[in-house]
């Protein structure tokens, strides 16, 4: 099973340049069978760019999050602490190899049975 998550358009960007190796999450997917991530990018670009296998996630509060993961961050201190902020709990997850589509695709290109972006992620069967 894949997720797809809506990411804005500069992060986006720092993970297709290798930049960014984590995605954080305040909350994350309830199924234990999710194998790979489907990258959505936000509007104003609002096109399915590309998907990337799971290395790893990392359950941890903020502060030891920010330790383990901030060489491939893709985000600033400050902008990851007002995310997390008030949260005992945070998610990262690990980006094990993005493969970029060469074609960037609109969702319901991707999946005919989306009607709009998800807000943070949804579960889905398109794609490859």
């Amino acid at each position: 099973m894949k997720v797809l998550l809506s990411i804005k358009p500069e992060f986006v960007k720092e993970i297709v340049l290798g930049k960014k190796k984590f995605e954080y999450r305040k909350s994350i997917f309830k199924r234990d069978d999710i194998s790979s991530i489907v990258v959505y990018a936000t509007k104003p670009y609002g096109k399915v760019v590309g998907e990337f296998e799971i290395e790893n996630i990392l359950i941890d509060n903020p502060e030891n999050i920010w330790k383990k993961t901030k060489d491939y961050s893709g985000i600033t201190k400050s902008y990851f602490n007002d995310y997390f902020q008030g949260r005992p709990t945070g998610f990262a997850i690990q980006i094990k190899e993005f493969k970029e589509y060469d074609i960037p695709l609109d969702l319901f290109e991707f999946d005919n049975t989306l009607k709009a972006a998800p807000q943070s992620f949804c579960y889905t069967s398109g794609g490859f």
